[in-house]
């Protein structure tokens, strides 16, 4: 029979706290057969059967969202994916991310990376201006053309 591993608070703490720092939707960590998962409840509307519990609630990543996808994409300072792949908001777990809501970017700064094809691909800013909107969460997968972000 397989034992209770204690529960360290101070880690769940740490971890509960790294979700919102670099703005992750899921954290998983394990030691020998122990696992612990914590994630976000989702802001979707309720589904029929009863969804899973969350450590904390779901909280916008940064930025107000915008009326709809298309109104994001006629926006001037919309910075679309170019790719299909996998987004990531640092540069590695752990760091700080590139940008955040209110950061000043200059044309050529870092802004995110996309992975494709096992190839982490800079995304960078191609216009200098304030960052109002992050649009995407960490290791969300992307679509070509889906916005990232938003540069005023």
């Amino acid at each position: 029979m397989i034992g209770k591993p204690d529960l360290d608070e101070k880690l769940l703490q740490k971890l509960v706290k790294a979700l919102d720092d670099y703005g992750l939707t899921e954290i998983e960590v394990g030691e020998g057969r122990h696992r612990l998962r914590i994630s976000r409840a989702h802001t979707a509307a309720p589904a029929a059967a009863a969804p899973a519990p969350a450590v904390v609630a779901a909280q916008p990543v940064a930025g107000a969202a915008p009326a709809s996808e298309d109104a994001a994409k006629a926006h001037p300072g919309a910075v679309t994916s170019p790719m299909v792949g996998t987004v990531y908001i640092a540069p590695e777990p752990g760091a700080a991310p590139f940008v955040k809501v209110g950061d000043m970017v200059k044309v050529g700064d870092p802004l995110l990376l996309i992975e494709a094809m096992k190839t982490m691909n800079p995304i960078r800013a191609p216009r200098a201006g304030k960052i109002t909107q992050v649009l995407v969460t960490n290791a969300a997968p992307v679509e070509y053309g889906e916005v990232l972000l938003i540069i005023e």
